[in-house]
């Protein structure tokens, strides 16, 4: 990492202090040799409660702030469950959290080396029976340290069967995370093959059935291996000097833990439960805490969730009610301006026919004017005149007098000038004998007819 911003922000997230300030200082003393700084860091606890004082000094004093899980907070001193607060190795954290990158991942892989290197020269490198162990030659990375708790797991069951606490195949940072989720206590085991007592605890205490059914019901348990990078560095931070090693820690701020109980040394299964059994009342009450404040946190939660999906809902009721309005209202306005749409084609057709008819109306007029006026005037009685009457279908009567020479198509003529009969499709019709004066008749004189000196005819309308 060159760039100074990426190593004072990788500073504090290892290290959990605030201030940058502070880190830069750090930094700048160890010539911004991050992987230098990193280690006199962690492995100093007097220089990180120095530089805990100085950014409390040049920090505001909120305290630190957890949403989930179970922490043991570290500000102020240790607290009252735990007799002593551990710093983990920058490896541990890395390790888990996949934090190896640049110079400082190389550093750590080199270290990783020398270590393997340096257990196979003093002989802790091999196996219980003297084989060769492929977990321990691994370089410690993010899938090595799942990789190491598998074997771990896989030979503990192989040499001291299926009975045993339930180990979890994780790196010790994600089982640590593991028991803040669960709100339990941590139950560490760190296994010592070539220890004499080793096989005997194991075999009578580690894996009798109600010490292993206390710990799997109170606890996640996590074991490792001091052939295995991470199981020899968390025997060197939680500075086991006797084995077999047992502890009980809990999470704590600034990537440390809270140790609250280790057991060194054989010890028989009523020892053990004793001593399990008395950390689980004295750290009941911080569990429980935990657990009602993290369940008030989750009702919280929930709660604003479920306010916020009846407010969406709520809004979205609304809003489909103000979009059933609009569209309510865009019918509306469309059957109007259909409607207003149709009025005025009907007005406009009304008002049309009304002119057609007019029209219609005017030129029948003008017809019946003109063969009015083509009749002339009514001739005066005599034997040369012919006296029509002429029945309407309605009973109506007229009657006119006609030169006997006058053809049928002037009797037409005087019917139509009359403007008595609402259609033009008509005959003239005499009753007895029945004749029909037709289109074929019409240019007959009345005398040749035979109407001549008179005549009564009806109307007869055609279907």
């Amino acid at each position: 990492m060159g760039d100074v911003a990426d190593k004072v922000a990788y500073f504090q997230a290892i290290t959990g202090l605030d201030d940058p300030d502070l880190c830069a200082e750090i930094l700048t003393a160890h010539n911004w040799d991050l992987e230098l700084a990193l280690s006199n860091f962690t492995s100093n606890p007097r220089a990180a409660d120095d530089a805990n004082a100085s950014e409390a000094t040049t920090s505001s004093t909120n305290p630190e702030q957890v949403e989930t899980g179970l922490v043991v907070g570290a500000a102020g001193g240790p607290p009252g469950l735990a007799w002593k607060i551990v710093t983990l190795p920058f490896s541990i954290i890395s390790g888990s959290l996949g934090l190896v990158s640049g110079a400082v991942g190389f550093g750590v892989w080199a270290v990783g080396g020398v270590l393997s290197y340096g257990l196979g020269m003093i002989g802790l490198n091999s196996g219980r029976n003297g084989e060769s162990s492929s977990s321990s030659t691994r370089l410690l990375s993010v899938s090595a340290a799942v990789s190491e708790a598998m074997d771990f797991v896989a030979c503990f069951e192989r040499d001291f069967g299926s009975i045993r606490p339930n180990f979890v195949a994780e790196g010790f940072m994600d089982a640590l995370q593991r028991s803040r989720n669960e709100y339990k206590l941590l139950f560490v085991y760190l296994h010592s093959p070539d220890h004499p007592d080793t096989p005997v605890f194991c075999e009578r205490t580690l894996c009798n059935e109600d010490l292993v059914a206390f710990i799997n019901e109170n606890f996640v348990a996590w074991g490792g291996s001091i052939r295995a990078s991470e199981g020899f560095k968390m025997s060197n931070s939680l500075k086991a000097s006797r084995f077999p090693f047992c502890a009980v820690v809990m999470a704590a701020t600034n990537q440390r833990i809270a140790l609250l109980q280790q057991a060194e040394g054989p010890k028989s299964p009523e020892e053990m439960l004793t001593v399990l059994q008395r950390v689980i009342e004295e750290s009941a009450p911080v569990l429980v805490t935990a657990r009602v404040e993290a369940e008030e946190r989750r009702n919280n939660i929930r709660l604003r969730e479920e306010q916020d999906a009846a407010y969406r809902a709520a809004l979205e009721a609304d809003q489909a009610r103000e979009r059933q309005r609009i569209e309510e209202q865009e019918r509306l306005e469309r059957e109007a301006a259909e409607a207003e749409r149709k009025r005025k084609e009907e007005e406009e057709a009304r008002e049309r026919a009304a002119h057609e008819a007019a029209e219609r109306e005017a030129a029948l007029v003008k017809i019946r004017q003109e063969k009015l006026l083509s009749l002339g005037p009514e001739p005066e009685k005599g034997p040369d005149v012919t006296q029509v009457l002429v029945r309407f279908p309605t009973g109506e009567r007229k009657e006119r007098r006609f030169h006997c020479t006058t053809t049928l198509q002037s009797l037409y003529d005087y019917v139509d000038s009359l403007g008595c009969l609402a259609v033009d499709n008509y005959s003239l019709v005499s009753n007895f004998p029945r004749t029909v004066y037709g289109a074929e008749k019409l240019s007959s004189s009345l005398k040749d007819a035979g109407l001549h000196p008179q005549a009564s005819l009806f109307i007869e309308l055609s279907s």
